[in-house]
């Protein structure tokens, strides 16, 4: 049998890929991207219909290709970002390979090197980049037991209002899927409750400037850890309908049903815990200090940027605020359907080397692992804060090609 060899492989065809495509091909590195279904697959098929991406399309982009079917101010739709990276693969004549699945990495006992086994057949490499991303597994929390009257989805499989069951709706999380999902199904005229949870809630713009503007120039995207408590805390931001701030009191006076955290769940009755006005006054506080930071970097840089004094106004707490419930009998409430908005968890099984620790962690320092030739890209926080946006992704991949050039002698 003839065993394919390659000096690198990156395993992943979406935007971590990509980037590291670019980066090792601009360092002479030769290299094979192997992707188990198509381009940028989770824009295609893990994405609602109505979705667009949460940053405007002069920042979520790579430095090196603007968006074709975008204006710099628009909130691209997902056929645009995957449009994009597949035009942005033949810009660059990535050498990938689309189904094709990764079965397991070995390291190899008699050389330097692993043994890739794929559906495809064996290949030998000296480097190996999981670029898999960060939203690998979805994770549906085991609190309400399957039963035939209810209908239980990850934010991941949910497509449009009518793909639903009809009948009221719980939407569990309140980051910007959770909040976009429950937005679009109160609009299309569906009864919906959300749970929130903690959360951060940034302007979407402010004096002039988009929220990810602010970020940058408040250095809050270089941020090489997360705040103190806030490792895993959502964000609640949107670019639909032209970009606006999520203000869950709004919602609220549109008639959303907000609720705490879902806690438990017991013959037919949902339980929440009683912390709905704690998550929404700090997520009100991390909004205002946002507000503050970006004034006092005006008034340092003696900029002219007009005052929004009203962006400052946070309204009255809503009925569900001051008066929350607790529990839901989700028969009373004709809850058909929960959407469960509640993140993803890493999945490796398939990379059997010793460099994750007993929770299954990557261990790394910048996406360099501690087993010589294995990297990691595209997860959160890998060296900052914008490491999982497809900018940061780029900037992690031009310092992991240059690692990987120096190690290849190239």
């Amino acid at each position: 049998m003839v065993i394919e060899k390659v000096d690198t492989l990156v395993i992943g065809g979406g935007q971590a890929g990509l980037a590291m495509s670019e980066h090792l091909s601009d360092m002479d590195v030769v290299h094979l991207i192997l992707e188990k279904s198509r381009i940028a697959e989770r824009w295609r098929t893990a994405r609602w219909d109505s979705l667009v991406a949460n940053g405007p399309a002069w920042h979520d982009r790579f430095p090196t290709k603007e968006f074709s079917c975008s204006k710099p101010d628009e909130f691209p739709t997902k056929d645009s970002v995957v449009n994009y990276f597949e035009e942005f693969a033949d810009q660059i004549k990535a050498p990938i390979r689309c189904g094709v699945q990764v079965n397991a990495v070995h390291m190899l006992t008699d050389k330097v090197g692993f043994r890739i086994e794929t559906s495809e057949g064996t290949i030998e490499a000296k480097n190996v980049v999981a670029a898999t991303g960060p939203f690998q597994v979805p994770v549906i929390p085991p609190v309400v037991p399957d039963t035939p009257s209810i209908t239980q989805i990850h934010s991941t499989s949910y497509d449009n209002p009518n793909s639903l069951p009809v009948g009221a709706v719980l939407v569990v999380g309140a980051g910007s899927s959770g909040t976009q999902i429950a937005d679009e199904l109160l609009r299309s005229g569906r009864k919906v409750y959300l749970s929130v949870g903690p959360h951060d809630r940034p302007p979407r713009r402010y004096r002039g400037k988009d929220f990810v503007w602010w970020l940058g120039v408040l250095g809050k995207w270089q941020m090489k850890t997360p705040p103190a408590g806030k490792e895993h805390v959502t964000i609640a931001v949107s670019g639909a309908h032209g970009g606006s701030t999520v203000d869950f009191r709004e919602l609220a006076s549109r008639g959303m049903n907000l609720v705490g955290r879902t806690q438990s769940y017991k013959d037919g009755t949902i339980f929440f815990a009683p912390d709905l006005a704690d998550n929404i006054s700090e997520g009100d506080a991390n909004y205002l200090s946002v507000l503050e930071e970006a004034d006092a970097y005006i008034e340092k840089n003696n900029l002219d940027m007009p005052e929004e004094i009203e962006a400052k106004i946070i309204g009255s707490d809503p009925e569900c605020m001051t008066n929350p419930t607790l529990k839901l009998s989700l028969p009373a409430a004709n809850i058909t359907t929960i959407i469960w908005a509640t993140g993803f968890a890493q999945d490796f099984r398939w990379l059997n080397v010793d460099t994750f620790d007993k929770n299954g962690t990557p261990q790394h320092d910048r996406g360099v692992s501690n087993v010589s030739g294995i990297y990691f890209l595209g997860l959160p926080w890998l060296s900052m804060r914008g490491s999982s946006f497809i900018w940061g992704v780029w900037e992690d991949a031009k310092y992991l090609a240059s690692h990987i050039a120096k190690r290849s002698g190239s």
